[in-house]
């Protein structure tokens, strides 16, 4: 048998190699004593003693029964040991954890990242009372939880598609290309992405109107009669006269792509102080966090349902759920809470 990864020379604090055990079978053989062998290799005689006692097997010849040392064999009792090394399953002792983290994952729908993350955020447990976030996935995996991976949104990755920018296609208005770099990083509050969600691929039917604070992640939900300009037109309006002069310091810009519900969207830049970005066609990567978003809302409101079905206080709910989920990307606050914030600067300074 070859060894690759082995070598002769022997390591202080370290476990015997398949050499050394060769060793330890040819001088055992000649009938040194264990502190000779220790001797020879530069080892503690209790490790060769040891080693003798794991590889000693019986073996019968002319009808006597002898004990004799096989390298092989140690190395095989060896390995199964080292197989029950290594800290033990953590799961007994944070039972009241795990409890928490299965109640939020089925009946509020978060992740379990979020979960352990605003556990930790909140000090709602002791260190020695809970596990990591990779910890629950690996309990996952071994079918120790109430929760298998096919309970898991994402834990099958979807191909991803393509960049691919189409030219000669309509324009709407101001190009996403003409963002400020500011926009583009995060570092202002008060810019959205805007898209529309839609059930049933019936005109009769109602849509969803999203939109997503790009720094805060905040999601507004609002129900509209249908995929057209000016139902979308008239609830950017309704929410010009529910936020009052605060507006234009709340909803700095708007993203969205190219759709015909948004043809008439550029128009606010006449009434307020509001601008307002479109991205390339069939690009909905420039508005990642909305989509993300969308994605979220599926969890609830899957392809194919009709809008109509849900009222405004399911669809509420939904709203509430997104704002509330605490994200790592937040330091595990939650959306409601970061745009609180911004909004006692606005307010305040």
């Amino acid at each position: 048998m070859d060894y690759l990864h082995d070598t002769p020379k022997s390591r202080k604090n370290k476990h015997l190699n398949a050499y050394e055990r060769g060793q330890i079978a040819l001088l055992h053989s000649e009938g040194m004593s264990p502190y000779a062998i220790a001797k020879r290799l530069g080892r503690a005689s209790n490790t060769i003693r040891n080693e003798l006692k794991r590889g000693t097997v019986s073996q019968i010849k002319g009808n006597k029964t002898v004990e004799i040392y096989f390298p092989d064999a140690g190395q095989k009792v060896y390995e199964s040991n080292r197989k029950n090394c290594g800290p033990k399953f953590k799961l007994l002792e944070c039972e009241t954890f795990i409890d928490y983290v299965i109640e939020l994952f089925c009946e509020h729908k978060q992740s379990l990242d979020s979960i352990c993350g605003a556990a930790k955020l909140h000090n709602k447990f002791s260190k020695s009372e809970m596990v990591c976030t990779k910890t629950l996935y690996n309990y996952i995996d071994l079918g120790l939880l109430q929760i298998s991976n096919i309970d898991l949104p994402l834990k099958l990755k979807r191909s991803s598609k393509s960049k691919c920018l189409k030219r000669n296609k309509k324009k709407l208005g101001t190009s996403i290309d003409e963002r400020p770099e500011n926009i583009n990083d995060r570092s202002e509050f008060g810019h959205w992405e805007i898209d529309t969600v839609i059930g049933k691929k019936n005109k009769n039917d109602e849509v969803l109107l999203t939109m997503t604070e790009r720094m805060t992640r905040k999601e507004i939900i609002r129900k509209i009669p249908g995929k057209t300009a000016e139902s979308v037109q008239d609830a950017i309006l309704k929410l010009i006269n529910e936020s009052g002069e605060l507006f234009s310091n709340v909803f700095k810009s708007f993203t969205c792509d190219n759709g015909s519900e948004f043809s008439e969207l550029g128009v606010i830049e006449e009434i307020v102080d509001t601008k307002v970005y479109f991205t390339h066609p069939y690009s909905s990567w420039e508005r990642g966090t909305n989509e993300r978003h969308n994605g979220l809302i599926r969890r609830f409101i899957p392809k194919g349902r009709s809008i109509s079905e849900f009222s405004i206080e399911s669809i509420a709910r939904v709203q509430n759920w997104c704002n509330t989920l605490p994200r790592k990307i937040l330091g595990y606050l939650t959306p409601d809470e970061a745009f609180e914030d911004q909004l006692r600067e606005i307010l305040y300074n």
